[in-house]
This record gives structure tokens, C-alpha cells and sequence, in this order.
């Protein structure tokens, strides 16, 4: 079956419109007028995106795009009127009077190229995290958005739930002193130690291969090494775990102790093969101090099977040596992973060190627990004076909130709390402990002022080449 054929078959028909031109028009939004979206990706996390998104009673779904029929065809039943679209760039040179805002749900080597050509045209973007594939590309959107005063949100969505707003408001009370250390992990393997696929297969029919490529440089597709699940694992497309898990484990820390980018960066792992990032990863940064921290702050990140390592740190009550919850294989670790038994760390979360004591937070839907000399303290009463209420334990009601919050924006009613502003310094850091998985074992300095390492054969990294597609 051929692509045109398999086209008519799920309905998605030729590449561009599926429906009549809208008669809206560009307009100033306000709080009582409706926000028209263009969701670029439609599938996995795409189709999440696209489902909390329109579920907020002010939204209009007016575009659809993605590499994929299947995707589309998927999303098309769900909104009818909606045009589709293969390529975004189509989308966006047909549409750009009928939308007001986009949202980016691609593989990471799409995120900047798509979201700098919706913010050129002016509309507000709700990207996925990481914000960005390199470097350079987070600081040109984080320029972008500020000039042309554009709301945005880095797609973040436990940034918005309760216990991570609780932790973030005790470490700025000071509930441990001043902290000197953070811990974060994951046992989640989005890493690759095997070698690059030799010879090609078909492309799928409903797949459009050079569209998914898009910038990336052009390679021969193999089935089960790219799309739809495997990308994450690839220096080309992904950015590793570090880059999925990292992000929302590192938020929050980073969040409450104000953080900016880090001065050194230094990556324990395999060396580089070119192809896939490594499977085990130990990240050491060290970051300028804050109001919250000491004079520095050592930060270690660690992610792949076994993570994390045994640790004084992170002993917890009750446990000899540093008990762990009986981990997942590879990549079968869910956002609502079990809570751990007494003494067990949670497979996924962090640990704060400070003067004072430490705090632990698991990820996610679980309270920061506050461990001094070796024993639990009572936090209730540090918690009931920030009136956030019970602790709220339902996904399906706390996950729309960070995409409801970027409507409301939109529409003039309150601010993004993930804005490009912030995304991009996170991002930018994400990536810094990336890059240092090119240079296993060494110290990599950085100069936040001129973007640039100080072992200039990093520099390299910091942006690829576009091709032209």
C-alpha cells in the first residue's frame, strides 16, 4: 500500500487542509474570548498534550499535525473540525491568521525549530520538556519570547501539583538551613550501549520519514530504533534520560533554591559511541550560591539500572546502608510508581542536604519528608502554615492544571510558572550535564556570560547544523 492510499484509507486524505478555512480571525485575547490551538504532535505524549489542553472549556482545537497517519487519524476523531497537517511548517504559513497559540509535542530535535517559528509569527507556545535539543536553540527561544512579549510553558505539568509547591515553599523557610548538596535519580534507562543499525527497512505507510527527520541529518529508517518509542535513547533526536526523568526531578530543587546555570559540570559514564547515550550516568554540578544555599551547591544526578549508588546521604531511617524499592527493568518506571516501604528510598526522587537536616522528596504524589540525625521530624506544622490545604492525590484532576494554567495565560488571567524564561536556564543545565557525556570523567567549565566551555572542544555541542528539509 502506498502512502496515498493508506492516507485515504484513515481518513487523513493529501497533506493540508481537511475542513473549510476558518473565518476567525487574529484577534487581542482576553479573559471572555476562546484561544484557538495548533498542536504540532499528536501521538503518546502528544495526544496527552492535546486532551488536557482541549479539555479547558475556553479552548478551540483548530490544527492538527504530525509525521504519522495513525496519529492523525487518531486525533482527527476526536476533533473533527480541526484542519490536519503533516508538515508544521504548512500548518503554520496556512493558519497563521486562524491560530493563537501552538503546542509542541515532538521528538526533542523539533521543539526549537517548530516553536521558533510559531513565536516569529507571534503566537504563544506551550512546548514540551526538554524545552529545547541544544543549547543555543534554549537561549534563542528564551530571547524570542521576551521580545515579543509571548506567553509560554515549558510542559512541566508536576511543576503545578501540590507536594512540589509544598517542598519549594519549606526550602525557602529555611526547614533545613542552608543547603549545601542535592541527590536526584532514576533507574529509568533511556540510553543506548549497542551499536548503530546497519542497512534500512521500509518506511511505514503511514509515516513520513523525511518530515520526522525534519532538521536532524538525513539517515536510513530502521524499524524499532527511532519512531515511534526508541528516539529518547539517541544523541540526534533525544537527550537521554537526564533529558525525560532529569527534567522533572530536577525542577523542583532547582525551582526552590533559585538556581541560575552551573559553573562546572562533570559526567561519570561509558565512552561516547556517536549513536546512543549511555545507559548509567552519574552527573556532578556545581552551581554559584544563592539565598538558599551555601557559598556553591554540589549537585549529582544519577540515572540508569541500580541508580542510585550506595550513598551516606541517603540512608534513610530505619534502613542499613541505603535501602532501595524493588526497581522496574528499563523503561517500565510510571510517573505513579509505588510508594516506598519504610527505610526504602522511592525509585525516583530527591534528597536535599542542608545545615539543618535533610529533605526528602519523592516523585511524585508523595509528601517531602524532613530526616534530622538520623530520624523523621514532624513537619505538619510547617505545612498547615502555607494553606495548601489536603494533599491533593489524583492525577486526572492535577495533571490539566499546568495546561489549563498556559490558557488562562493566554487569555489574560494569571502567568505561566514555567515560562521560556525559566525553562531555558533549566534546560540550558539539562543539557550542560548532556554534553558532558561526549567527555566522560572531566570537568567541564562554563561561562554563563559567553555561552561557552572553557575546554572548547565541547563548543561543538552547543549547536548542530539544519538541514534543509
Amino acid at each position: 500500500m502506498n502512502k496515498r492510499d493508506f492516507l485515504k484509507k484513515t481518513g487523513i486524505g493529501v497533506l493540508g487542509a481537511m475542513a473549510a478555512p476558518s473565518l476567525l480571525k487574529a484577534h487581542t485575547m482576553g479573559p471572555n474570548d476562546r484561544l484557538r490551538t495548533a498542536h504540532i504532535g499528536v501521538g503518546n505524549m502528544g495526544g496527552e498534550d492535546l486532551r488536557d489542553i482541549s479539555s479547558h472549556p475556553k479552548v478551540d482545537v483548530v490544527a492538527l499535525c504530525d509525521v504519522d497517519a495513525i496519529n492523525l487519524s487518531a486525533a482527527r476523531k476526536l476533533h473533527p473540525k480541526a484542519r490536519v497537517f503533516f508538515d508544521y511548517r504548512v500548518m503554520l504559513d496556512e493558519m497563521k491568521d486562524e491560530i493563537d497559540a501552538v503546542i509542541v509535542s515532538t521528538p526533542d530535535h523539533t521543539h526549537a525549530p517548530a516553536s521558533l517559528l510559531a513565536m516569529k509569527m507571534g503566537k504563544n507556545v506551550y512546548c514540551q520538556k526538554p524545552l529545547t535539543h541544544y543549547v543555543a536553540e534554549s537561549r534563542a527561544m528564551k530571547k524570542m519570547a521576551a521580545e515579543k512579549n509571548l506567553v509560554t510553558q515549558m510542559g512541566i505539568q508536576v511543576h503545578s501539583f501540590y507536594d512540589y509547591k509544598l517542598a519549594t515553599l519549606l526550602i525557602q523557610d529555611g526547614i533545613i538551613g542552608k543547603v549545601h548538596t542535592v541527590h536526584a535519580w532514576s533507574p529509568k534507562s533511556w540510553g543506548y550501549n549497542g551499536s548503530e543499525p546497519e542497512g534500512e527497512d521500509p518506511v511505514p505507510a503511514q509515516l513520513d520519514w523525511n518530515l520526522w527527520l525534519g532538521t536532524s541529518a538525513k539517515r536510513p529508517y530502521k524499524e524499532g530504533y527511532y519512531h515511534p518509542g526508541n528516539w529518547r535513547k539517541l544523541m540526534d533526536y533525544g537527550c537521554g534520560t537526564l533529558g525525560d526523568m532529569g527534567v522533572h526531578i530536577f525542577d523542583t530543587p532547582y525551582n526552590a533554591l533559585n538556581l541560575d546555570v552551573p559553573m562546572t559540570v562533570k559526567n561519570e559514564c561509558r565512552e561516547p559511541n556517536g549513536f546512543g547515550f549511555p545507559e548509567n550516568n552519574i552527573v556532578t554540578y556545581e552551581f554559584p550560591g544563592t539565598d538558599y544555599t551555601g557559598k556553591t551547591l554540589k549537585w549529582i544526578w544519577y540515572d540508569g539500572p541500580g541508580m542510585p549508588p550506595t550513598h551516606e546521604d541517603l540512608v534513610l531511617p530505619g534502613a542499613k546502608g541505603v535501602a532501595k524499592t524493588k526497581q522496574k527493568t528499563k523503561n517500565d518506571i510510571s510517573l505513579d510508581a509505588g510508594v516506598a516501604e519504610e527505610g526504602q528510598l522511592p525509585e525516583q526522587g530527591a534528597m536535599f542536604v542542608g545545615t539543618k537536616g535533610r529533605l526528602l522528596l519523592p516523585h511524585f504524589m508523595q509528601l517531602p519528608k524532613k530526616i534530622v540525625r538520623g530520624k523523621y521530624v514532624d513537619i505538619s506544622k510547617d505545612i498547615a502554615k502555607h494553606n495548601l490545604g489536603e494533599p491533593i492525590r489524583n492525577y486526572a484532576s492535577e495533571g490539566p492544571k499546568h495546561y489549563h494554567q498556559f490558557v488562562d495565560a493566554c487569555l489574560g488571567k494569571g502567568e505561566c510558572t514555567a515560562p521560556f524564561a525559566y525553562a531555558a536556564r533549566l534546560t540550558e543545565t539539562i543539557l550542560l550535564g548532556v554534553i558532558a557525556g561526549r567527555f566522560p570523567n572531566q570537568t567541564l567549565h562554563w561561562d554563563a556570560a559567553t555561552a561557552q566551555f572553557a575546554e572548547t572542544e565541547a563548543n561543538q555541542y552547543l549547536a548542530g547544523d539544519y538541514r534543509e528539509f
